[in-house]
């Protein structure tokens, strides 16, 4: 057996110590954005798609040993185990052909064939496998045995067949070309339930459908099998049956006599009633975990991009949780997200209090000096947003709608319950969309993924699979903007690489009985902050207005020892070199080079030298709807309008116009040229000019181009 550098390197096109060391340093506790971060000498800058993969593909080696191991101990306890099989066991390089090797050795329940071979029926099985020319009639005829319950000729050669059709079904060959066909040349197809019809309406398109399962699209294949499962759909998957066959007959049909043609009965049995069921089952599974990952892969993009959307930053924020009967919320916000006050207005029908709401927002915007208005987009969204925008301010104000999916979910959440016991689910949600507009990625980890609704079919995709994936795009994007411990929530900090949901309650239950982290050392007072964790957090923890400057960037507190060469070589200070552009270009890194240091981690050093703390994320830009679109009823074929994209699926994205109806833009649709992936042409949040191609009132679907706009 290869060693698991070796299969990885070889898989993943990296070199064996790459692989080795990552190991190595993940086996220790280190986290995936700290070895990318804090470790490219040891592993030669490979970034956090390739470190995964390569944790990803050793727990897939592990998981295949350990089922390798537990099969050789089967079959010995068998006293079956013979040198050849357990050669064959041990250089088994997929877990299909494991299970096939094994599958003669698995214990069974009684089947046809084993009931056979208890009637004495094997050796017939074993001289019509052999296809000598034989009289069959007068052979079987000698296995016919009342006592053993074999009656007739017809009977004994029946019971062959049986024993030779399960033969054929656990032939590895055999099962190997089979499990090709039915992966390369399956078809898919689908039936309505019938008497389900009406029910089931939403997947008429399914009702008689048919295509080659190996190019059907990610999401047509969950929808089928949601389909299925909801009961309105009968899924079926399989290659030609007659191509299929042959195939198989061409590893057994070696004469053309009345032995070969018992086998080509056990052949055409063994098919229908053992392998097509068996591979159809693997086939469901296969192609629901290749859906699920493109799915997965989806729905990670989607949220990578909307974690790492533009923070509007630490601005005086009103937000607006609006409604129509039951009023808008609204509350003010400090620039640290801090709730200052809240109450409620009625600036629409059937109260209609315009003046005493417009009056009410012009003085608490003079009064709290807010710098922006955050207006929630569902109900009653665009009509707030048309209210507020009419008002005469006395101050520069801007007005912003957000996107509030989430916000419920967070309202009635245990988080919000904590954050804020005095208050009800209306003013937590009013919160939440402020602090959205504030900083997306701080207040959408209070959320869970999930509900936040920028993905497909998520709900029929692997749930763990799809928590896991989530969760690391998560941590991935927290780690990369960095927090400012000193003012994050205990959810924020909980996605700090070494952190996790217990210390970082421990971190905040600190900070409130001692005040403020002076430096990042501080935080080695923190019960079960121990050294571990501080190596793989520090970096990514932010302490601005410390007495060490590096304590608010990301260099790593391992490396101030380097910055502090640099700048007594350079006659300066620290803080010297970070404002001073002219110092650091008389640095030579190759000075500062050492067994430890190396040229990467130096040069990521002056790059934060050069903006400390930097923000990846890009500036916040304002957006306004069109202002003569309020409603669906306001669309017109061929209009040009301004959105914002929400979702980006397999098939298309979904653009919201400002309509409380976001508009699909099918991939046909996305440009002029053929589009394979939609992330190649839009991304999430971005703002677009989309033409109205089609508007369905009664049915709320819109259909948007981005071609020719």
């Amino acid at each position: 057996m290869k060693n698991y550098a070796t299969l990885i390197s070889q898989e993943l096109g990296l070199t064996e110590l790459q692989v080795k060391n990552t190991l190595e340093l993940l086996e220790s506790g280190a986290t995936i954005p700290f070895v990318a971060r804090y470790r490219k000498e040891v592993t030669d800058s490979m970034n956090e798609v390739q470190i995964a993969a390569v944790r990803d593909l050793h727990a897939k080696w592990v998981e295949l040993d350990k089922r390798r191991a537990a099969i050789l101990d089967s079959i010995k306890e068998q006293g079956k185990l013979t040198p050849e099989l357990e050669e064959k066991i041990s250089n088994a390089m997929k877990m299909s052909e494991l299970e096939d090797l094994y599958l003669p050795y698995r214990p069974k329940r009684k089947t046809r064939g084993s009931v056979a071979i208890e009637k004495c029926l094997e050796p017939l099985a074993k001289m019509l496998m052999r296809q000598g020319f034989i009289d069959v009639k007068a052979t079987a005829a000698k296995f016919v045995d009342v006592e053993k319950g074999v009656r007739t000729t017809d009977e004994a050669l029946a019971g062959a067949r049986d024993i030779m059709a399960e033969w054929i079904s656990e032939n590895i060959h055999v099962r190997e070309s089979l499990r090709n066909r039915f992966r390369t040349y399956s078809v898919i197809s689908s039936k309505v339930v019938r008497g389900k019809e009406e029910e089931g309406e939403k997947y008429a398109i399914y009702f008689k459908a048919s295509e080659s399962l190996a190019k059907a699209p990610s999401h047509r294949v969950l929808a089928m099998l949601r389909g299925e499962e909801e009961g309105f759909l009968r899924l079926y998957i399989a290659p030609d049956e007659e191509r299929a066959l042959k195939m198989m007959e061409h590893y057994y049909l070696r004469e053309d006599n009345d032995c070969s043609k018992q086998v080509s009965m056990a052949i055409a049995d063994s098919y229908k009633r053992l392998l097509q069921p068996q591979m159809e089952t693997e086939m469901r599974k296969f192609y629901k975990e290749k859906a699920d990952t493109e799915a997965i892969k989806v729905f990670v993009t989607n949220l990578r991009q909307l974690l790492m959307a533009p923070p509007l930053g630490q601005k005086t924020v009103l937000a607006l949780d609006p409604g129509f009967r039951t009023g808008c919320k609204l509350v003010i916000l400090d620039k640290q997200g801090k709730l200052l006050h809240n109450e409620t207005i009625y600036p629409h029908p059937p109260h209609a209090q315009y003046k005493l709401a417009s009056d009410k927002l012009k003085r608490l915007v003079l009064q709290y000096k807010v710098d922006a208005i955050a207006i929630g987009n569902g109900t009653a969204g665009r009509e707030t947003e048309n209210f507020v925008r009419h008002i005469p301010f006395e101050r520069d104000v801007m007005a912003v709608v957000v996107n509030e999916s989430g916000a419920s979910v967070y309202s009635a959440s245990d988080v919000a319950r904590e954050e804020f016991p005095d208050y009800d689910v209306t003013v937590r949600g009013a919160v939440s969309i402020g602090r959205r507009l504030m900083d997306p990625l701080a207040e959408l980890v209070k959320i869970d993924p999930k509900s936040i609704g920028v993905g497909q079919y998520q709900h029929d995709v692997n749930q763990t699979r799809l928590q896991e994936s989530l969760q690391e795009t998560v941590e991935s994007c927290v780690n990369k903007v960095g927090v400012e411990v000193n003012t994050a929530s205990k959810e924020l900090l909980s996605y700090v690489s070494g952190v996790g949901p217990a210390l970082a309650k421990n971190i905040v239950d600190y900070r409130n009985e001692n005040g403020p982290f002076p430096h990042r050392n501080a935080l080695k007072m923190v019960p079960r902050f121990g050294a571990k964790a501080f190596e793989q957090a520090a970096g990514f923890l932010r302490i601005r207005g410390a007495e060490n400057p590096l304590d608010a960037s990301a260099v790593h507190p391992e490396s101030y020892a380097v910055v502090n060469a640099m700048a007594k070589k350079s006659g300066c200070t620290v803080a010297d070199l970070m404002a001073n552009a002219e110092l650091r270009k008389q640095i030579n890194l190759k000075d500062f080079v050492s067994d430890k240091v190396g040229m990467p981690t130096l040069t990521d050093i002056m790059q934060e030298l050069d903006k400390p703390g930097r923000d990846p994320r890009q500036n916040y830009e304002v957006f306004e709807f069109d202002k003569s679109v309020t409603s669906i009823n306001d669309l017109k074929e061929g209009m040009v309008l301004p959105g914002i994209v929400t979702n980006i699926t397999n098939f298309g994205c979904f653009v919201d116009i400002g309509v409380h109806q976001d508009g699909l833009v099918h991939v046909s649709r996305l440009a002029n040229k053929f589009v394979k992936d939609p992330n190649e042409v839009v991304k999430l949040n971005q703002k677009v000019m989309v033409k109205v191609v089609a508007v369905e009132i009664d049915r709320k679907r819109i259909t948007l181009s981005l071609k020719d706009v």
